[in-house]
């Protein structure tokens, strides 16, 4: 008996962690978006009336919902892919070498994933101001007008999108480095004694071990990406006219600009809902890949 509770005993801590900080809000979430809570219900409970799914109804008539959630799409389709294979193209080249200078570049690409996402959106937003930044300023000397990178309704996706894929890389990389180091090097040895070249090994030898690497990040970046907020609130706040108006920061400005809690968090458990179905669809692609 004792030896039956062992384990559950270990993994107890983290359980009541995943419970009270995960699986709770969610049921608390799910309770309110039945509701028409607002701020008022703090002070007031008596104010809080049950509506059943009208939340949800007025939600999927609202048209900034459906804007934000193509906006999301749109953030993940391209962002997504681009850091997978970015990230993994750095952590190859990085992993061609074990010398210093090589040493310094893992922690240069790494850098962005600890800084603060205020002073990062800060410098960026100074690098695309468009009469003093320093991209335009670089665009002046060839002759080519201002930009407006945070002022054009399609451009500001792109520039906010850079934004979040140049912070994105620096842990990804890490990890593709990390699965690296556990590519057997008499694999690589023994191809290269048959005569493959690097391409050759990277693509039938190292790529193929890399799989789970690759499917972690892939899943771990399409969550991130489902809940972009960082970037986009702090360079543009969702604008121009809703641009780069994300689902989370679409939740955030209705649930505590608008004190809609009720509203909210109907919004939050779609999301949550999408987020789930998504990543069930990666889980079982996967574990068909492996039966293959």
């Amino acid at each position: 008996m004792k030896r039956t509770l062992t384990p559950y005993l270990f993994v107890s801590p983290a359980m009541l962690l995943l419970v009270a900080f995960g699986i709770f809000p969610i049921l608390v979430a799910a309770v309110i978006s039945t509701t028409n809570m607002n701020i008022s219900g703090f002070i007031r409970p008596q104010n809080i009336k049950f509506i059943g799914l009208e939340n949800y109804v007025r939600l999927f008539n609202d048209p900034k919902f459906w804007q934000a959630l193509w906006n999301t799409g749109g953030f993940a389709v391209l962002g997504v892919p681009a850091i997978v294979v970015l990230s993994l193209a750095v952590a190859l080249l990085l992993n061609r070498s074990g010398n210093g200078f090589f040493q310094t570049l893992r922690s240069f690409y790494f850098i962005p994933a600890i800084t603060a996402i205020v002073a990062v959106s800060l410098i960026w937003g100074y690098l695309y101001n468009t009469q003093f930044g320093f991209f335009n300023y670089v665009l002046s000397l060839v002759g080519i007008p201002e930009v407006q990178w945070l002022s054009d309704p399609i451009l500001s996706k792109f520039s906010v999108g850079l934004v979040a894929v140049w912070r994105g890389m620096g842990l990804n990389t890490i990890i593709f480095l990390a699965a690296l180091q556990g590519v057997p090097k008499e694999y690589l040895e023994a191809a290269s004694i048959d005569g493959a070249g690097e391409w050759r090994k990277t693509f039938m030898i190292t790529l193929p071990l890399l799989r789970f690497a690759i499917f972690f990040v892939s899943v771990t970046t399409t969550i991130s990406w489902l809940q972009f907020f960082d970037e986009p609130f702090v360079l543009t706040d969702g604008g121009p006219l809703g641009a780069t108006t994300s689902m989370s920061i679409f939740l955030y400005k209705e649930g505590f600009r608008l004190n809609q809690f009720g509203y909210a968090s109907a919004g939050s458990l779609v999301l949550f809902a999408i987020i789930a179905v998504i990543t069930v669809i990666q889980l079982r692609l996967r574990r068909a890949d492996d039966e293959y």
